[in-house]
């Protein structure tokens, strides 16, 4: 542990020595490059033509040569998207040389499906963010960085666990049990959210995230949520450099639930005449006890070097945090090669990408507590007796025989080993915890003849996981009552993908050409075994030597293993059409076969088209000088989703059902575990989009407005069925839909604009409105009705929003302390089943708004940015306060303090008495930072300090911890049953590059 730190720090303390060390140097030349406005370049390559030596200009745009004792020097200037400028500078002056801008930059390259497109010419919806458009601070997981970026694109952390990432949703959630996770394409490497845990944060140059399904059908079955293109850093021409990024945070927890103490819980607990055993006489803060600060640490190492025929960027990167929960942590070791040669006269380009990663996770318990209250471990320490000790006299941890399945939750955290995390909502593992990680890829391009090319992509993917849990006795949960419970998960992933493809590229007069065809194929292979024992004599071992169990009390489930396999075939070609860059026309087409699907669906089409109006190059806007850019664009596509289809959904399956005793000889029993269903198929969704880009005063003003509707057909769900004609009683099948509707906008504006002064106010925001249009039909000629059912606390109603609100309506607490709801029928009495006449509708679990302001502030070296972030529209049901709020429980657990005076005793209805706003504008993100002047520093060409708050302040009605609950899952729950503790973080960062 000591050696960990000494290199983490040692590497920060050296860097600093070597700038003291190095300062005061003289310099014979010196520099400035500017820009087409004179606004200073920083970043900038200056070579020296003859003996080759080069330095990077400093934010300032200066640069120097020291100790050259030559009159005169031809250097060379680059940068990228700018023309190369050869220029001859004087020893003794200071000499400012302007660069032009190239065709390259004016049309800003934007990553796209399978190849690029300027952004001039993009006729899908596509949000484009380069590096500086990234959040800044303590950054842990690159989703963190979007947060507010995109318009349409919500970015929501439920508590901070270490090692949970955040949710995200690109235009909603399209479907109900067949997942909403973006896919995400990593330097063309395709993959779940998990993928996300091998990108170094500080390692990412472009973020591109594809909207409409214009631009996602290219990806098939595969892009109906969305996609996330990650790009990352690659070393330009003529630069090598060495730099180091550190952050270091501390995390301290934003807001706790104000709950009575000892002595408060003592005299209510009297008042309610509660039997005096139920009072310990301790005074003990649950909360305190299991929480502390959390702290995180980010530094990265990455080196490189580039030529004109080979270039390479190689970093290492360790990423951890400590929890604010006490035995809960994460740590991520990343280290990444990616390299390009090229070769016969630079018509061949061989580019390679080299990626390992470890993490290791100890999480807090999840679903502990008793019967009637389950959560987090947290949540646990709310519903504890102020009165109840930690120990025992003896030295044990406490507990109550009184109480059933009473858990004391310092204990849990103390002994329970978890390094299984959390299993999110809809997905088949849980949290990233012991993984070994490592994947390549090789990507081979050819120029053939006048715009004629060809490439071949192939890469590999392969994670091993291997976690495990021990409860012991002594953790005083139920499960491990008189024993000692251990298992061990072990899940093995291989994904290989392969595509050949050609392309076009012509100009014909006015009119370009851009066509692409690819073959593609995918293989995904998963096996892995669970393994469980008890009664263990002693602890030692935990869950490393499961042979020291009672083998003879081993129970049905508790060994088990898996193997299984999908493939996917695809045939996809794009053409990309302009005339006289006015007018765009993008068409595509994919073909997928995929064998999780039934034997009535193996194959399947997506084909969409777009069409662009640059009106801003027509002739009769030449003499207008309001609009830089203007243009119109609007798309259609189909899209789909397979992501909650198993590789054997589609097929009758049978499994052991118990054992039966048979003339003195137990005999296995089997039967149907799943039906079959020839007619499984994706999920599709049909989109349509119209979009404005514009740009006013010379671009310093510019803004996009998107309006979609999407609509998801073929939709997944698991339906009870009847037995017979069916062997068992469910089955996944295809036959509802859902439709979203929205529109975004997206703004930006110099304020200030000057030589050393830049002020940006930019913002974005969004309406969604969500509907279930149906849930019913028939299967195999079998009705089947299902338009108003439980989803999380709300219910699915054909014509409603996902997870309505159908609750009854409080009316008050009666003598008895009793809540009452009102007779809405008037029939004399409260129905309280779920299609109840007695239920009201309260509004729904999504939210129907989002916004987002991002202003940014730049003086000389000093530059400050911010994030605001909200939504609104949406309601919570409060199910934790609802817990905390009943007197009757005082008596075996602690309460709210406004629970005394709502008086409320008991209560028998899901009222909207804990449904609450859960609207919110939370001040996400400040960042100072200053760039230290270099230019006298030999080996230094950049240094930055900067510090960041994170979650600094949160506005909102809502009387739970955090409004930003699961109501973003694949549940869309919008139920509050305890979270992890949400973090406000401060940190300090430094950024160093060595010449």
């Amino acid at each position: 542990m000591n050696q960990v730190y000494l290199f983490k720090y040692g590497l920060t303390v050296l860097f600093f020595i070597c700038a003291i060390q190095v300062f005061g140097q003289t310099n014979a030349f010196r520099g400035k490059v500017v820009d087409e406005l004179n606004q200073p370049l920083a970043g900038a390559t200056v070579r020296v033509k003859v003996t080759g030596q080069s330095t990077v200009t400093d934010v300032k745009g200066m640069f120097a040569f020291p100790n050259n004792n030559q009159s005169a020097l031809a250097v060379i200037v680059s940068f990228v998207g700018y023309d190369d400028a050869e220029r001859v500078i004087t020893a003794g002056e200071t000499a400012t040389i302007q660069l032009v801008p190239n065709q390259r930059s004016i049309s800003e390259v934007v990553v796209v499906g399978y190849g690029t497109v300027k952004k001039s010419d993009l006729t899908g919806s596509v949000s484009n963010l380069g590096s500086k458009d990234l959040n800044p601070g303590p950054i842990l997981n690159p989703l963190q960085q979007l947060e507010g970026r995109a318009a349409g694109v919500n970015v929501t952390q439920i508590g901070n666990e270490p090692g949970v990432p955040p949710t995200v949703r690109i235009r909603g959630i399209t479907s109900l049990v067949g997942g909403n996770d973006p896919l995400v394409v990593v330097d063309g490497i395709q993959g779940n959210m998990d993928l996300l845990n091998q990108v170094p944060p500080s390692e990412i140059a472009s973020v591109n995230i594809l909207k409409d399904a214009s631009a996602t059908a290219i990806y098939g079955s595969r892009g109906a949520p969305g996609v996330i293109i990650i790009t990352t850093k690659k070393n330009t021409s003529g630069k090598t450099e060495v730099e180091y990024t550190e952050n270091s945070s501390l995390d301290v927890i934003a807001k706790k639930l104000d709950e009575l103490n000892a002595a408060q819980w003592t005299a209510e607990a009297t008042k309610l005449q509660v039997d005096p055993s139920a009072n310990h006489g301790s005074n003990t803060d649950w909360y305190d006890l299991l929480t502390q600060n959390g702290y995180s640490e980010n530094h990265t190492l990455a080196f490189g070097s580039a030529g004109k025929d080979f270039n390479y960027r190689a970093s290492i990167s360790a990423l951890s945090q400590t929890g604010v929960v006490i035995n809960s942590h994460f740590k991520n070791y990343i280290g990444r090669l990616t390299a390009t040669q090229k070769a016969l006269d630079d018509k061949l380009t061989l580019t390679m990408n080299l990626n390992s990663g470890i993490t290791q996770g100890a999480y807090s318990p999840e679903s502990v507590g008793r019967a009637a209250f389950t959560s987090n471990l947290v949540s646990n320490a709310y519903i504890s007796r102020p009165t109840d000790p930690v120990f025992n006299a003896d030295g044990t941890y406490f507990t109550d025989p009184n109480v059933f399945h009473y858990v004391n939750p310092y204990a849990v955290a103390k002994t329970v080993i978890n390094s299984f995390g959390p299993t999110p909502p809809g997905a088949l593992s849980g949290y990233p915890g012991n993984n070994n990680n490592l994947f390549g890829s090789l990507r081979a391009d050819l120029d053939i003849y006048k715009g004629l090319s060809a490439g071949w992509f192939g890469s590999w993917r392969k994670v091993d996981s291997d976690n495990g849990v021990y409860i012991p006795q002594s953790s005083t949960i139920t499960l491990a009552s008189g024993t000692n419970l251990a298992n061990i998960t072990n899940n093995h992933v291989d994904e290989k993908l392969m595509d050949i493809n050609i392309s076009y590229k012509h100009d014909f007069g006015k009119s370009h050409v851009d066509a692409t065809g690819v073959y593609e194929w995918q293989a995904q292979t998963y096996n892995g075994d669970f393994a469980q024992a008890r009664n263990f004599i002693n602890d030692i071992t935990t869950f490393n030597a499961l042979q020291n169990g009672d083998l003879a009390s081993v129970l049905p489930g508790d060994i088990s293993s898996y193997k299984n396999d999908r493939r996917l075939v695809s045939f996809l070609a794009r053409a990309n059409y302009s005339f006289d860059n006015r007018y765009l026309f993008t068409a595509s087409i994919r073909r997928d076969g995929s064998t999780v699907f039934g034997a009535n669906h193996k194959w399947g089409n997506f084909p969409s088209a777009a069409l662009a109006w640059n009106i801003a190059r027509e002739a009769f806007m030449k003499d207008q000088h309001i609009f830089s850019a203007l243009k119109l664009r609007g798309g259609f596509g189909i899209t789909g989703n397979q992501q909650g289809i198993g590789p054997q959904n589609s097929i009758a399956l049978v499994g052991a059902a118990g054992v039966v005793n048979f003339g003195g000889t137990n005999i296995t029993n089997y039967n149907y575990t799943q039906n079959a269903n020839p007619d499984l198929r994706w999920e599709t969704k049909r989109q349509t989009d119209l979009g404005l880009d514009f740009a006013s005063f010379n671009g310093r003003f510019a803004g996009t407005v998107d309006a979609y509707t999407a609509k998801t057909e073929n939709l997944l769900y698991n339906y009870t069925v009847p037995v017979p004609p069916f062997q068992f009683p469910n089955i996944l099948a295809n036959i509802g839909s859902l439709q979203n509707q929205g529109v975004e906008l997206s703004l930006s504006y110099e304020v200030i604009k000057t030589q050393n002064t830049i002020l940006t106010l930019a913002g974005n925001g969004s309406l969604l409105r969500n509907k279930v249009l149906t849930l019913s039909g028939s299967l195999a000629g079998q009705s089947l009705s299902t338009n108003y059912v439980g989803y999380g606390n709300g219910y699915l109603v054909q014509g409603q929003p996902i997870g309505t609100f159908l609750v009854l309506k409080h009316l008050g607490i009666d003598a008895n302390g009793a809540e009452t709801v009102v007779d809405v029928n008037k029939d004399g009495k409260i129905d309280v089943s779920a299609q109840s006449p007695d239920r009201v509708n309260e509004g729904q679990a999504l939210p129907t708004y989002t916004y987002a302001f991002t202003p940014s502030f730049s003086y000389k070296n000093f530059d400050v940015s911010m994030v605001w972030r909200g939504s609104g529209g949406n309601k919570i049901y409060n199910t934790l306060r609802e817990s905390l709020s009943q007197l009757q429980n005082l008596g075996k657990s602690n309460v709210l303090t406004s629970a005394v005076p709502l008086g409320l005793v008991s209560t028998q209805y899901q009222s909207d008495l804990w449904l609450e706003n859960g609207a919110f504008l939370r001040w996400q993100n400040l960042s100072f930072g200053y760039r230290i002047d270099v230019t006298k520093v030999k080996y230094i060409s950049a240094l930055r300090i900067s510090a960041t708050g994170n979650n600094l302040l949160l506005i909102t009605k809502y009387k739970g911890l955090d409004p930003e609950v699961d109501m973003n899952g694949d549940n869309g729950s919008g139920g509050d049953n305890g979270i992890y503790p949400k973090t406000r973080t401060f940190s300090l960062g430094l950024n160093v590059v060595l010449k």
